[in-house]
């Protein structure tokens, strides 16, 4: 080839490259060995055709260039064999200029699609607008396409340091959002790591789209490194999953995948074979036009008649709203106002209506008030909207129940209820409030909610008094920090006694709640604020522009710590509360409870303000009650991550 057709690209410098040494050079995507052997320089394939060994990173031993990974041996100019073969490697011309050495390329082609292009491309056309993930060598032709789809704005990448961290990031944004993101890991334990996230979206019910590497198709079955039946590993987490093949429809695929996570709730799967991720594909990506359409199950007016009929003679009628009303919740304000009555949410609903709505009664059960506990114990008929009656919640079966639910299964799971509804909540809230605001038995409630609320609010004022000087109080932190936090803030919380201090004690304004519901999953809140802050980046939706904070203790803190630096790499506007006792306080509260020794509980913390700072981010430490609002003041007004490390009293919860 002519020189005029080569480009010819500067890689090493006057003097850089002394004799008898190697070094690996990239130049635009090709990785190049460059030896310096007897006077000349020459530019080698990287790639050992043994393997795939680095040459760059061997050595020029008895006058042959020698592979670091099983030491096959090639000339250090020419590339060839010792014998001559055809186990060589191919060269690139070599210019030695004055002010460097020079290689020369050829010209590249213009990319031709792949199938992770294709795949990827009807990803963004289903909705996919962020993926979070690590990259590695089973997923680089997947990742390239992703990258593809970055360049032209149709898709934005956070780069995390554990897969773990990803999945949750997805599963929180799925909550929030209702959409699915994509997680991306390599094959074997990048995949398996996704595992936990995973299962936080699939028992809270949150779509998301996980993208795994694998090992060459041709290799499967062998025991190949980091070979894992990865469809087998997720076959209890994903509603969906498949291999990509070769021959696959790769367009019809990914929409279907996504699809099945949107109209399902929950873990789409898609394995990607090493190989299979750059073989060349003239498809076209596919879109949801014609293919889904808003779900509106409008219920059965024979099961909602009888419902209604109960609702409109109860005097005491009390409504519960779960996580699953969540998208409904203009609905069931307007029902509940229509009759008057408390609204109680469970705690993975907290924040569903406000504290400070007159109807408001705040969470039900472990983690709750005993305002909701005592209007479900007066209550003469409970209403209970999208919730799972988990034994965290509590719900009686005592009283009478009418329960809507769009998840058939979800009705009369635990036992009997009177009145089961199958539609969406909204749908059939609406229908109810329609029915009842004409002629109803309700009492107003209004009254003694407010007075039962004085009486609560009177309570944690004592206890605002009760310190012993050993950190601060739980009640002082979240009636503080409920102070600070604008009333639209996502607020992701974690695992812990922190977590059952947080529904006691934060009166929720207007702030929307994310937490591990189902799984309970301590480490959950800093990672799930990856996913919340990638929401707030979308301009046009309810999310936009909204304050994220993260609050967890130090054992939930310590399990994802590095993605402190997630946060300062994209320099996510996120505030992280952690408090730091030292010590698993709920599981020594366990141990206490079942009369057993405390045991294996403390914990040896680094100075988590100072990592903060390490890292880049804002770090704030307080020891007292009296430094907390100056604090969080601080780290709200910070433009970037900031972390608030309380020292507190592991017995005020």
């Amino acid at each position: 080839m002519a020189e005029r057709d080569l480009e010819w690209v500067k890689v090493l410098e006057t003097g850089e490259l002394t004799e008898g040494r190697v070094k690996p050079v990239t130049c635009h995507r090709a990785t190049v060995c460059m030896t310096h052997y007897q006077g000349r320089f020459a530019a080698l394939d990287n790639r050992c055709p043994h393997q795939g060994g680095p040459l760059g990173e061997g050595s020029i031993e008895n006058g042959w260039l020698r592979c670091p990974w099983h030491g096959w041996d090639f000339h250090p100019t020419s590339g060839d064999s010792p014998g001559g073969h055809d186990d060589g490697v191919d060269s690139w011309p070599v210019q030695v200029r004055e002010d460097g050495v020079y290689v020369g390329f050829e010209v590249p082609d213009a990319h031709a699609a792949t199938v992770s292009d294709v795949m990827a491309r009807t990803f963004t056309e289903w909705g996919i607008r962020w993926v979070f993930g690590m990259v590695g060598h089973s997923n680089l032709g997947l990742a390239d396409g992703l990258r593809r789809q970055t360049m032209v704005n149709r898709l934005r990448y956070v780069g995390i340091r554990h897969e773990g961290a990803a999945a949750f990031a997805c599963s929180a944004y799925g909550k929030l959002t209702g959409r699915p993101a994509a997680c991306l890991a390599i094959a074997g334990p990048g995949a398996t790591n996704l595992l936990t996230g995973l299962w936080d979206a699939h028992v809270d019910r949150s779509p998301v789209l996980a993208l795994t590497g694998q090992v060459d198709t041709q290799v499967i079955g062998r025991g190949a490194f980091q070979e894992v039946d990865l469809k087998a590993a997720f076959g209890g987490v994903a509603v969906f999953s498949a291999d990509v093949q070769r021959d696959s429809d790769h367009a019809e695929l990914a929409a279907r995948a996504v699809k099945t996570a949107i109209l399902q709730d929950g873990v789409s799967h898609l394995v990607f074979p090493d190989e299979v991720q750059t073989i060349p594909s003239d498809a076209r990506p596919k879109g949801p036009a014609g293919r889904i359409v808003q779900r509106t199950a409008v219920p059965d007016p024979a099961q909602l008649q009888p419902a209604i009929e109960a609702i409109a003679h109860a005097r005491r009628p009390c409504i519960v709203v779960g996580h699953g009303a969540r998208f409904a919740m203009d609905q069931v304000v307007a029902l509940a106002e229509a009759l008057k009555c408390p609204v109680l949410t469970t705690f993975k609903a907290k924040g569903q209506i406000s504290d400070h709505h007159p109807l408001g009664c705040g969470v039900l059960g472990r983690s709750g008030t005993p305002i909701a506990s005592w209007f479900m114990n007066e209550a003469d008929l409970l209403v209970v909207l999208g919730a799972s009656f988990s034994n965290h919640t509590g719900i009686t079966p005592k009283k009478p129940i009418v329960q809507v639910d769009r998840d058939a299964q979800a009705l009369g799971k635990h036992h009997p209820v009177e009145h089961a509804v199958w539609g969406e909540v909204g749908q059939a809230t609406e229908r109810i409030r329609e029915a009842v605001q004409s002629g109803h038995a309700a009492v107003d409630h209004t009254a003694e909610i407010a007075q039962r609320w004085q009486i609560w609010r009177q309570e944690k004022a004592r206890r605002l008094t009760e310190g012993r000087g050993q950190g601060v109080s739980s009640v002082a932190v979240f009636e503080e920090l409920a102070r600070a936090v604008p009333g639209d803030a996502i607020v992701c919380v974690d695992v812990g006694n922190n977590t059952y201090s947080f529904g006691r004690y934060f009166e929720v304004a207007g702030q929307t709640v994310l937490m591990s519901g189902y799984l309970g999953s301590i480490g959950f809140a800093l990672p799930a604020s990856l996913g919340a802050w990638a929401a707030t980046q979308e301009e046009g939706t309810p999310w936009h522009g909204r304050q994220v904070v993260s609050v967890s203790g130090d054992g939930g803190l310590g399990q994802y710590l590095a993605e402190l630096t997630t946060l300062v790499a994209h320099d996510m506007n996120v505030v992280h509360v952690v408090l730091n006792n030292g010590e698993l306080g709920k599981i020594s509260k366990e141990q206490r409870a079942g009369s057993f020794d405390v045991w294996q509980t403390d914990l040896v913390n680094p100075s988590f303000a100072a990592v903060a700072e390490a890292c880049g981010a804002l770090g704030i430490r307080v020891d007292t009650e009296a430094d907390l609002a100056a604090s969080f003041a601080r780290a709200l007004a910070h433009e970037g991550p900031a972390l608030v490390e309380i020292m507190a009293d592991v017995t005020l919860i």
